[in-house]
């Protein structure tokens, strides 16, 4: 009878061993749960992300006016007979 309650004494501790402490433990599950959440979010961002930047190619594409706007700003375009301005802060 003794050996039986040695037996279910060491099963009971292998069955917490694994319910606490190794891999699929509670405790990993709530990590992973975390790390799921943060993916998630971070996927959601790079979604957004992404169809901005489809919707701003589909523009460039198919309108020449967006073109010019990133030529003016981007590299300082400047039409035939406009005169260009530039405007300095003062310093501090």
């Amino acid at each position: 009878m003794k050996w039986m309650l040695g037996i279910l004494i060491i099963l009971l501790a292998a069955l917490q061993y694994r319910l606490w402490i190794s891999e699929g433990s509670l405790a990993d599950v709530n990590r992973l749960e975390r790390e799921i959440k943060i993916q998630q979010a971070d996927n959601s961002r790079l979604r957004e992300r992404n169809r901005i930047l489809a919707v701003e190619v589909e523009d460039l594409k198919t309108g020449l006016d967006s073109v010019e706007e990133r030529a003016r700003n981007d590299i300082g375009m400047i039409k035939k007979d406009e005169t260009f301005f530039m405007i300095l802060e003062p310093r501090r």
